[in-house]
């Protein structure tokens, strides 16, 4: 029978939570700040799932510090969270909102005291407008704008903040914002994304720079990866999935750590892959000293030629459990995935920066409780998946939970739950679900508990 030690992480594992700026701060325009994509995507009709806004989200940026003190109620030792572009350059560049940035300087201060570390992601996808109306990531000089806003936030925080990514999920922006267009800017073209893809990376590796001439500790990059298999072995279910792989998880990744595009690309996108400057993959290719890996799920690929640009349609399993966004509940994916990086990459440190999932909870409490059985089987089920990969070899050093808090979960609104921690959305009450109980015990016991 395995004993409960069996699970137990290295010494100084680092568990977390995270959060996003526009999901949960909620006063987008308070004190100064500009406006963002998401507040212009959010208020378009039709956008978002009930009309749903991030305008109050959970409050956060009023809040702030019981929700600190929540994350030390559950023990976490790190927080991740991302800063709101528009709220320290309103314009997107020039001026400083020092309202907005003595925010952030608070709340970094607070976990501090409370000795979980802040982990600062600079863009959660929340662009600020007046940058959009200068093509935002369509223009090549975003690289620049990016720099500077980084350069100002490291000098703001660098002496506090020991880990920092530069962006979050570029796939998704590039994919759900430029082509999908179910995210915010709300654009649907072929020809976009490819652009928006390389700008998002030439930003990357500007802000990288910026970092190493301002700041000395870490600095990584955050890419949501997931492990795509196929259907069946005929050759156009073959041929989906390996550009679906390379469209999602190598895209990103080979840009940054090999320094080129997959091969595939220009497979996938035909006439719409442009040519590149060659110079723009050094800028890219930065030395990184950490990479973060969100996972949530697989996809079993069949091909597909309505489902533009890689031609793969995801297959759902008769045999599976899925969440509530349609997501299958598929843990050792993470392994595949931390162990796939590993592999193809070489051993640089790796952070599971979310893993979570959606299932129904009631709106309100029930006697004072929110019992989540099924995220409590997810959380156990993908934490020992990750202790399965370092056993493996992997350099996981540590697992942030998405999310510390119910919240605006983009265009479906608040419709979605993924915290670990219930926000009532009429009152704001926050009340610790079972998986944040459950959860704080895996801390407290560095996975002994599983």
């Amino acid at each position: 029978m395995m004993t409960t030690s069996t699970y137990r992480f290295p010494e100084g594992f680092l568990w977390g939570a995270a959060t996003s700026a526009y999901q949960i701060e909620g006063s987008p325009l308070a004190d100064g700040a500009g406006p963002s994509i998401w507040q212009r995507f959010a208020h378009t009709p039709g956008m978002m799932h009930d009309g749903d806004t991030g305008d109050v989200a959970c409050d956060h940026y009023k809040r702030w510090r019981d929700d600190v003190a929540l994350m030390g109620e559950l023990g976490l030792r790190a927080y991740r969270f991302s800063i709101s572009w528009s709220r320290i350059l309103p314009d997107g560049r020039g001026r400083v909102n020092r309202k907005g940035l003595a925010f952030y300087e608070r709340l970094v201060d607070a976990l501090l005291e409370r000795q979980i570390m802040p982990v600062a992601t600079l863009y959660h996808w929340d662009l600020p407008a007046a940058l959009d109306d200068m093509g935002g990531w369509l223009n090549r000089d975003v690289a620049s704008w990016f720099a500077d806003y980084a350069t100002v936030m490291y000098r703001a925080l660098a002496d506090r903040v020991p880990m920092w990514a530069t962006l979050n999920e570029p796939w998704v922006v590039a994919h759900a914002g430029y082509v999908e267009g179910t995210l915010a800017p709300g654009h649907r073209s072929l020809y976009e994304a490819p652009i928006v893809a390389h700008n998002l990376m030439r930003a990357h590796g500007a802000g990288v720079q910026a970092y190493r001439a301002a700041a000395k500790q870490r600095i990584g990059l955050v890419v949501n990866l997931e492990p795509k298999h196929t259907a069946t072995q005929e050759e156009e279910d073959l041929l989906a999935t390996k550009h679906a792989d390379a469209y999602m998880n190598r895209q990103y990744l080979d840009l940054a750590m090999l320094g080129r595009d997959p091969e595939e690309m220009r497979a996938i996108f035909g006439d719409a892959w442009p040519d590149f400057p060659a110079e723009d993959y050094a800028l890219i290719k930065q030395p990184l000293d950490w990479v973060g890996v969100n996972y949530y799920t697989r996809s079993v690929n069949k091909w597909s030629a309505k489902r533009w640009p890689v031609r793969a349609r995801p297959v759902r399993q008769w045999n599976a459990t899925y969440t509530e966004t349609g997501w299958e509940v598929y843990p050792r994916g993470l392994t595949e995935t931390l162990a796939w990086v590993t592999k193809r990459y070489g051993p640089i440190p790796l952070y599971v920066t979310e893993n979570g999932a959606a299932f129904f909870d009631p709106p309100t409490p029930i006697d004072g409780e929110v019992d989540d059985p099924n995220r409590v089987a997810y959380y156990r089920a993908h934490i020992r998946a990750v202790h399965d990969a370092i056993a493996a070899g992997a350099d996981v050093r540590g697992y942030f939970a998405w999310s510390l808090l119910d919240n605006l979960e983009w265009s479906l609104g608040f419709a979605k739950r993924f915290g670990i921690v219930h926000v009532d959305f009429s009152s704001l009450r926050r009340t610790v679900k079972r998986s944040g109980r459950v959860y704080a015990e895996i801390v407290r016991t560095n996975g002994a508990s599983l």
